[in-house]
């Protein structure tokens, strides 16, 4: 029997219990009409009080039964954890990060080096996909926003997920520039500047030696497959076209 079974039987067993007023029998003298109401007052104390007996008991045996929400838990899921999930990033020592770079990429991202133009290797790289941090593997760039500079670097008019990147002001030669550097792996990738193409306006100018390129069709096997449809979404247009 459920919570709500056993309210209607309460309600039903004390309705009934309850005197039926209009159907009195009593003598229409004037004790006897006195009688039948002080009757009718007991009867009717004795059956809220069992209304009450009734109400408190189903509530009490509901809370028991019913079990209590508990906000802010998900429930397990059988589905994969999400690529962000996946790659909950902890930045690694400076040893392990001379292990795991090589010379021209710790000293780009570590040492705030600037690479060659033209001789790196991105500058000239037109294949559709995602450039994310070398170290981090943070989403940073996309194809679909990187432009011809003429600068030797490749640039972009604007960040992927503008959350995994940062600015601060640089002023290593002398001057004041605004440098870019990933949120999370805090590694320098270049600098922006104010003289790009609409609609922005914004030139990203990046360090091939600082990101690694992921083509649009390894999206899914590399665990960035949210970024897929936008490329699904290119080839859909161009074919509309």
């Amino acid at each position: 029997m459920t919570c709500s079974d056993f309210a209607t039987v309460a309600s039903y067993w004390t309705v009934n219990a309850l005197p039926a007023y209009h159907e009195s029998n009593a003598p229409h003298t004037a004790t006897g009409v006195e009688m039948h109401y002080n009757r009718i007052a007991r009867d009717a104390t004795r059956s809220f009080a069992i209304l009450g007996l009734g109400s408190v008991f189903a509530i009490l045996l509901c809370s028991a039964v019913t079990p209590t929400p508990v906000y802010g838990q998900a429930k397990p899921s059988a589905s994969a954890p999400s690529p962000t999930q996946r790659r909950t990033f902890v930045k690694p020592s400076d040893d392990e990060l001379k292990k795991k770079l090589t010379p021209l990429q710790y000293a780009v991202t570590q040492r705030e080096s600037t690479e060659t133009p033209f001789r790196n290797g991105y500058w000239d790289n037109h294949e559709p996909g995602i450039y994310v941090d070398i170290v981090s593997g943070e989403p940073l760039f996309s194809s679909l926003d990187k432009y011809d500079s003429g600068t030797g670097w490749p640039s972009f008019t604007k960040p992927l997920e503008s959350s995994n990147i940062r600015t601060k002001t640089d002023r290593m030669l002398g001057f004041a520039r605004t440098e870019v550097r990933s949120a999370h792996a805090d590694s320098h990738l270049g600098h922006v500047f104010d003289d790009g193409p609409r609609p922005t306006g914004l030139r990203y100018c990046m360090n091939s030696a600082a990101m690694r390129f992921i083509p649009a069709s390894q999206l899914e096997a590399e665990g960035y497959g949210q970024y897929a449809a936008l490329f699904k979404a290119q080839v859909t247009s161009k074919k509309a076209k």
